[in-house]
């Protein structure tokens, strides 16, 4: 069993908010100011140094405008 940092289905979820984020032309800086953190919150989610919980997961992907559900599909790959 992978630690959930470095597991398959994280590595696919990381890389598909950020390809979510770069298809809206966002920066790392404009979506933390979305989320209320540091843009260094966004740049170590982003290179797999850490991982979201759920709360912050559903949060994410609400200053996106797109589905959790969605995302959970990728990184399951249902």
């Amino acid at each position: 069993m992978y630690k959930s940092l470095n597991s398959p289905q994280n590595l696919r979820l990381i890389a598909w908010l950020k390809e979510q984020r770069n298809d809206q032309n966002l920066t790392m800086r404009e979506l933390a100011q979305r989320l209320e953190v540091s843009h260094s919150f966004i740049g170590k989610v982003e290179q797999g140094e850490r991982r979201l919980d759920v709360v912050e997961f559903l949060q994410y992907c609400e200053a996106l405008n797109i589905s959790p559900c969605d995302g959970i599909k990728v990184a399951t790959k249902l």
